[in-house]
């Protein structure tokens, strides 16, 4: 009878966790930095050149684009997991890991037919969905050239966004941080070009997006088509519903929160409108504001997602692999990580707000005077916000996606969305800031004590016989 030691040879079973992380992690970070930087060089290239209403259209686009995310994510880490779980099981049944091929062309071509959904959808009912999105109509004209321009690149960007994780599953978590590298440098140099070169405004921003985005995915269906692991053929990529449900159900949990994100940024920038009506800040002042420092937010998230995203991989084979104690690990060292970076972000944001919203353009002293209010309140617990991504993945991974799910919509609809509800009723425009913190906090509570159950299990304290 052969020893579990010997049949574990993938290298995500046997080798330092510390090591696994930071190999699988820091390209991932590196990526969803990469990601952000697509929203970060749109906004300051449109700050300086059209102004608040150009970031204000941006904003209103937003929900398209975390709609965008939330596929990637439902069919990127669903089909990842799904992969790398069969993968782990494998070394026990050597008949799954041909079944997590058609896990990985499931999921890809799923991407595919869905992000192609999007863009017709979204073409076909602009503005009626920019006016539902929030718009007033000053920002409308801006929102509705960037958005027709930006949609045609939908396909590709999911493709990018979700085929970097099922590369990641395929042990080469580098060539996601290419795919995304190479896009955002060309983004960021066309920018500067038609922006400032041909003076195309926010058209230009919008096509240097696109463009950046369509390399992106380019190279992602590339690398794709050439794994390290396995061979993707046509015939995996046949859709197959016993596929496609196990998949969804896995990628649900993150799938999850960026429609929640999608719901409160709607209902933010509703509410934003008409409470910024009736203060001193007016409509447009408060969207504009919001807008870049959410995009701002993304960056320090993106370091957290990062980590929760390289763990996802180690945690899954783990788990598949009856390897408890090393998944126990991995989600512990991980939390280290972000906790020390969410400390970082939180003083950044409470220290020097006006220098970070300065960097986007000028304007008024009530531009100024909300923007850095916005940060020191809304934000004010940042230094929580990495237990509730790291953790509702962490249930992904080990294929309890109902708990991933619940986890992943606490923050945003179980807790903010009603508080954004509520407590303007009662604060006008400032309810709406001080509705962030109420809801990081009891979302970081509910994560721990989520996982807290989880490691009451036995096999997470005990080393499996082998």
């Amino acid at each position: 009878m052969c020893q579990k030691s010997d049949k574990i040879q993938n290298p995500l079973g046997v080798e330092k966790v510390s090591t696994l992380l930071h190999r699988f992690a820091l390209p991932s970070i590196v990526a969803m930095l990469v990601s952000s930087l697509y929203n970060i060089v749109d906004q300051f290239f449109i700050g300086r050149s059209v102004g608040a209403l150009g970031n204000a259209a941006t904003n209103i686009c937003f929900p398209l684009s975390i709609s965008c995310v939330a596929i990637a994510l439902l069919f990127g880490i669903g089909g990842a997991s799904a992969f790398n779980i069969s993968m782990g099981k494998a070394q026990f049944v050597s008949a799954e890991k041909e079944k997590a091929v058609h896990f990985m062309g499931n999921a890809l071509m799923m991407m595919l037919c869905c992000g192609i959904g999007l863009l017709l959808v979204t073409e076909l009912f602009l503005e009626p969905l920019l006016l539902f999105f929030g718009s007033s109509q000053d920002i409308l004209p801006y929102a509705r050239v960037y958005t027709r321009i930006v949609a045609l690149g939908f396909p590709l960007v999911i493709v990018a966004a979700g085929g970097g994780h099922l590369l990641r599953a395929d042990g080469r978590p580098k060539l996601t941080m290419l795919c995304n590298l190479v896009g955002a440098v060309i983004n960021t140099v066309l920018d500067a070009l038609f922006v400032f070169g041909f003076h195309w405004g926010i058209a230009g921003a919008a096509a240097a997006t696109v463009i950046g985005q369509a390399i992106s995915g380019g190279m992602a269906l590339y690398f794709l088509a050439h794994c390290k692991t396995v061979t993707l053929r046509l015939v995996h990529m046949r859709l197959r519903g016993v596929y496609v449900r196990y998949i969804m159900s896995l990628g649900a949990a993150p799938c999850s929160n960026q429609l929640a994100m999608m719901v409160v940024q709607i209902v933010m920038n509703k509410s934003l409108k008409y409470y910024g009506s009736m203060s001193v800040y007016g409509e447009s002042v408060p969207i504009a504001c919001v807008g870049i420092i959410t995009k701002v937010n993304q960056v320090f998230m993106s370091f957290i997602i990062g980590i929760s995203q390289g763990l996802q991989p180690i945690i899954s084979f783990n788990y598949g692999a009856k390897q408890y104690l090393r998944v126990r690990s991995a989600y512990l060292r991980a939390l280290c990580y972000g906790g020390i970076l969410a400390v970082l972000a939180f003083l950044s944001f409470q220290l020097v707000p006006h220098q970070i919203i300065s960097i986007f353009g000028d304007g008024s002293k009530e531009y100024f005077q909300f923007a850095e209010s916005y940060f020191r309140i809304f934000l004010f617990f940042t230094f929580l916000n990495f237990l509730q991504p790291i953790s509702s993945n962490f249930f992904t991974a080990i294929g309890k996606p109902k708990r991933g799910v619940f986890l992943s919509l606490t923050r945003q609809i179980i807790f903010l969305l009603p508080l954004l509800v509520i407590l303007p009723l009662i604060m006008q425009i400032d309810g709406i800031m001080y509705a962030g913190p109420v809801a990081d906090f009891m979302a970081a509570a509910a994560s721990v004590i989520m996982v807290a159950l989880e490691f009451r299990h036995s096999h997470y304290h005990k080393v499996v016989s082998e």
